[in-house]
């Protein structure tokens, strides 16, 4: 009985030194993670404050022939989605869209399937638009604040 006694009592110091480690690990990740998020997410939540909602415009889905490779004639099928980063250029996008809708089409008719079937060969098309975009559609052309470029529909056939 002695023997039992002696280690239920271990058994409750090892499990209050357990808890005491515990908790003082927990405090100290706490306090890590606390001491350095308030840096970083102070200047983000201003940053998103600032920047509010996105703003997207959406382009109609587009239908074009592909360049003809071994395969014979293929064909794009590809919604576009532009997130700008005022309503500025959302206006001036949405005002001079038939003229957008031109440039990219030309752009995604000289494209090779092969290359729009991997991921490099979308990222180098999203690269292409965002140059098609800086060239200048009116005369004299605000800035526009294009921030990204997002496919919503993406078939090569």
């Amino acid at each position: 009985m002695a023997n039992t006694q002696g280690d239920s009592r271990k058994m409750w110091w090892l499990v209050i030194a357990l808890l005491f480690i515990t908790t003082g690990l927990a405090a100290t990740n706490i306090f890590l993670l606390t001491r350095q998020g308030d840096s970083g997410e102070t200047e983000e939540v201003a940053e998103v404050s600032e920047s509010g909602p996105p703003i997207f415009v959406d382009i109609a889905p587009f239908t074009v022939n592909l360049q003809t490779d071994g395969y014979g004639n293929r064909l794009l099928y590809a919604g576009v989605s532009l997130q700008v980063g005022d309503e500025a250029t959302r206006d001036f996008l949405m005002q001079h869209m038939p003229q957008l809708r031109s440039r990219l089409l030309t752009l995604f008719s000289g494209q090779e399937a092969a290359a729009l079937i991997s991921i490099n060969g979308k990222q180098e098309l999203v690269a292409g638009v965002m140059d098609l975009l800086s060239e200048p559609m009116a005369q004299p052309q605000p800035e526009l604040a294009v921030r990204n470029v997002l496919f919503t529909e993406f078939i090569v056939q």
